[in-house]
């Protein structure tokens, strides 16, 4: 815990592997790094908030490295980064004899044509005093060259275990309550958890906006329901454009690629042209992993539901 931090994300995000909650196999897989005392060039993918970060800070934190983060949704965009600051950082040699660490977070936004490709050399050339490790929500934004360069490590997260991370998520969610002295319904906890399961860092930030008032209880179920089923199945087959954009509009905050889930298993029971639906909604949950404006993209693809699928 860091007491200085006001953002439970950060003031909370766990410091050692065994802290961090994982499936077992990454769990081990990350444990026997620090038994080793090495950490090879790393590529983290899987969903936003499953804890991809704060594994690879973790990791170099139980392992004593001198790291630094490099944003690449912000400053990793440029190829002057990689020049200046990776370079500055990754050609020193740690005055204490630490290994040196760059992490590359949101590397799925490093550009693919100058940064990404500039970064094969910079891995091979440091290889003696430097180690990489990337995080991504999208792996198939990042070039294959980069892949073959690092051990992947992929953090989705199995059925079977999301019983058990859910549950010990839950504890971590009562334990920061119980830490801030706000008082709590275990059952709305578990609602919060599995509305947005397994984002923990949305979980964290819904957790301390609805802990404003002092306590957590039944009065803010209604701010955190599933999506209304009804009202877009309604819309789609009366073809009301303004209807469906409203719900859109009421929605589109749910995880991009769950809400495609959610809206794929809502309407198959609803349709008869059932082929068609699962191409279109595939084509724009793939399609959501690039654009831009994700409530353009969500708009554009029930569009096209509405005006090509056959209701029954």
């Amino acid at each position: 815990m860091n007491p200085e931090q006001f953002l439970w994300v950060e003031k909370y995000r766990p410091h050692t592997i065994k802290d961090c909650i994982l499936p077992e196999e990454v769990k081990t897989t990350f444990q026997q790094f620090i038994a080793k005392k090495e950490i090879p060039n790393l590529l983290l993918t899987g969903g936003a908030g499953t804890g991809k970060t704060s594994l690879a800070r973790a990791l170099c934190e139980e392992l004593d490295c001198d790291y630094i983060i490099i944003n690449g949704s912000d400053e990793g965009r440029q190829i002057d980064t990689l020049r200046t600051k990776i370079r500055s950082f990754a050609s020193a040699v740690s005055f204490k004899g630490k290994t040196k660490v760059v992490i590359l977070d949101e590397a799925d936004y490093l550009n693919r044509e100058s940064v990404q490709p500039a970064l094969r050399a910079f891995i091979e050339t440091f290889s003696s005093n430097c180690r990489f490790i990337f995080t991504c929500n999208y792996i198939n934004r990042i070039i294959t060259p980069l892949h073959s360069r690092t051990t992947v490590v992929d953090f989705k997260i199995a059925p079977s275990d999301r019983p058990k991370l859910a549950a010990k998520f839950l504890q971590r969610m009562g334990y920061i309550l119980d830490n801030e002295g706000i008082e709590y319904s275990e059952k709305v906890l578990a609602e919060l958890l599995m509305k947005y399961f397994p984002d923990y860092r949305r979980v964290l930030n819904e957790l301390q906006r609805y802990s404003v008032a002092g306590k957590i209880d039944e009065g803010v179920l209604s701010n955190f329901q599933e999506i209304d089923a009804k009202q877009l199945i309604e819309a789609l087959r009366d073809k009301d454009w303004k209807k469906m954009r409203q719900w859109v509009s009421n929605n589109v905050d749910t995880d991009p690629q769950g809400i495609f889930r959610q809206i794929y298993d809502m309407l198959i029971p609803e349709i008869k042209s059932i082929p068609q639906l699962v191409l279109l909604i595939a084509d724009y949950q793939y399609k959501a992993a690039f654009v831009a404006d994700q409530e353009i993209n969500l708009t554009a693809c029930l569009t096209e539901i509405m005006a090509n699928v056959e209701f029954v």
